[in-house]
């Protein structure tokens, strides 16, 4: 299974959280979800194979640093959503004893519950890429607007915090109702607080409490290698600035791709047309052609015919992993001359006079002498 979601939400652990957090939550997940005390359930199976997935990438430095710069793309293929994450597990318990008659615990690092500064908001934004860029990777500088944590009050809105009377510091509200079924409970957000749980006495001029302002900012936005339009990266924390000193959200980046005037992409692989002389397919030779790092050569076999597919290996493009480069498939025109020279007409003639000599007749002209 290759999860979608993200993998700090999967863990319920914020993107700071360090090795024995992510630990702590990984094991109570591992214990709820495992499928010897689920059996059966496959949603609860597929819960603990999202979760050994989400540790297999957290808890491992390098695969955590890809996944923080470029979401999942970045782990696409490494993440290993089973292997790695169930060995892990058994680590994990060892020293635990029997996982399932034991008491665990441990801190579990989780977001800011119920209460406390909401989550700034993501942002998305498309970014246009060439097959050059898709080569070899490439920095792009971009303008955007968002909220900024507010520099005059340290994001925080103001000064004078105190507990929010309506929602007691909770940030959320319950309404009781009697039905025919009972009773339903409805849980809301605070409408006075927002979900904040605590109000400011004293606003800031600056942002006029919200602890943020609106700013144009620059951002330089690395692509990798072998990015393709169905790929997207994702900048965590560079989204919209959370209001009252909380945490910003990200910038989702949409991979757009330009097309290309002389190359067809399909995957990994390029695929480009050049004319070559008559002469050259009849006697075989060497051609230049352009490929997306340069030109080489093209060895060309004697008797070769127009619209063969020659292909040049490695030439291609990386893949998002980097672990392989595709070929580069080039398609061979004939180029036939529309205004031949006198000596070349005359050349031409004899070599007509010496492939009649030297080869079988033609079916046509075998048929001709049949029926004559």
């Amino acid at each position: 299974m290759a999860s979608k979601r993200d993998y700090y939400e999967i863990l319920s652990v914020t993107k700071d959280a360090d090795t024995g957090a992510i630990k702590a939550s990984y094991k109570k997940l591992a214990i709820k979800y495992h499928p010897d005390k689920n059996p059966g359930d496959k949603e609860a199976e597929e819960r603990f194979k999202e979760a050994a997935e989400a540790y297999g990438v957290l808890c491992d430095e390098k695969k955590r640093a890809q996944y923080d710069r470029f979401g999942h793309a970045g782990v696409q293929g490494g993440a290993g959503g089973g292997a790695e994450g169930f060995s892990n597990f058994e680590d994990i318990f060892s020293a635990f004893g029997d996982i399932f008659g034991g008491n665990f615990t441990g801190r579990q690092g989780g977001g800011r519950g119920r209460s406390g500064p909401p989550r700034g908001q993501d942002l998305q934004i498309s970014l246009t890429v060439t097959l050059p860029d898709v080569s070899a990777g490439v920095t792009k500088k971009v303008k955007l607007k968002r909220y900024n944590k507010c520099g005059t009050c340290a994001g925080q809105g103001g000064t004078g915090k105190q507990v929010c009377n309506v929602c007691a510091g909770q940030g959320q509200v319950r309404q009781v109702q009697s039905s025919f079924f009972g009773q339903i409970v409805n849980v809301t957000t605070c409408p006075e607080c927002q979900g904040i749980g605590s109000l400011i006495k004293a606003k800031c001029a600056n942002c006029h409490g919200g602890g943020r302002i609106q700013e144009e900012v620059t951002l330089s936005i690395d692509v990798p290698p072998g990015v393709e339009e169905t790929n997207y990266l994702t900048l965590r924390g560079e989204g919209h600035a959370g209001p009252q000193g909380g945490p910003s959200g990200d910038l989702i980046v949409a991979i757009k791709e330009a097309e290309d005037d002389f190359f067809e992409r399909r995957g990994v692989d390029l695929y480009s047309q050049v004319e070559v002389p008559y002469t050259t397919v009849a006697l075989g030779g060497d051609i230049r052609v352009r490929t997306i790092d340069g030109e080489v050569d093209l060895k060309i076999p004697s008797g070769t015919q127009s619209e063969k597919l020659m292909r040049l290996k490695s030439k291609g493009l990386p893949d998002i992993n980097g672990h392989q480069r595709g070929s580069q498939y080039v398609k061979l025109h004939v180029h036939t001359p529309d205004n031949l020279s006198a000596r070349e007409i005359e050349v031409l003639r004899e070599l007509e006079k010496v492939q009649e000599q030297d080869h079988p007749k033609s079916f046509f002209q075998k048929a001709k002498t049949f029926f004559t």
